[in-house]
């Protein structure tokens, strides 16, 4: 659930000559946004119950060892949605500024189905594959 949005949305369809990132689109993806980051937050504390609830003292160290397993599984899930919630804020924040929806590296408009599929990218396309082919290289 932490890589893209679940959120249910219509995809955004832009009217004829509408300038790119203007007030609609940029509430579009506030809404996304929003939707996302809060489904998140409730996850985090539906995990944070289960895990206080589901706490028992195991006396056979084989599932003392399983349970301490799955809650370390846990705790790494929740620390990168923690993680992903601090993203989602900082995306937030660039629509205010008017930064969201062009590429960092080249400047270049990311384009509404990219931001869609991944709200908080902040690579066009190009910029990205790139990247990608430059990690793969470096190894």
């Amino acid at each position: 659930m932490t890589e893209s949005p679940q959120t249910s949305f219509t995809p955004y369809q832009p009217k004829k000559g509408e300038t790119y990132m203007g007030e609609s689109q940029k509430e579009h993806f506030r809404q996304i946004l929003r939707a996302w980051r809060d489904e998140l937050s409730a996850e985090m504390e539906r995990a944070r119950h289960r895990m206080q609830d589901e706490t028992v003292n195991y006396p056979d160290p084989t599932d003392r060892a399983t349970q301490e397993s799955e809650m370390t599984l846990e705790l790494r899930t929740r620390d990168r949605e923690r993680k992903l919630i601090r993203k989602i804020e900082e995306t937030l924040d660039q629509i205010d500024s008017g930064e969201y929806g062009y590429c960092e590296s080249c400047g270049a408009e990311i384009g509404l189905r990219r931001l869609e599929a991944r709200p908080t990218a902040t690579l066009c396309i190009d910029c990205k594959s790139l990247a990608e082919i430059r990690e793969r290289q470096m190894g």
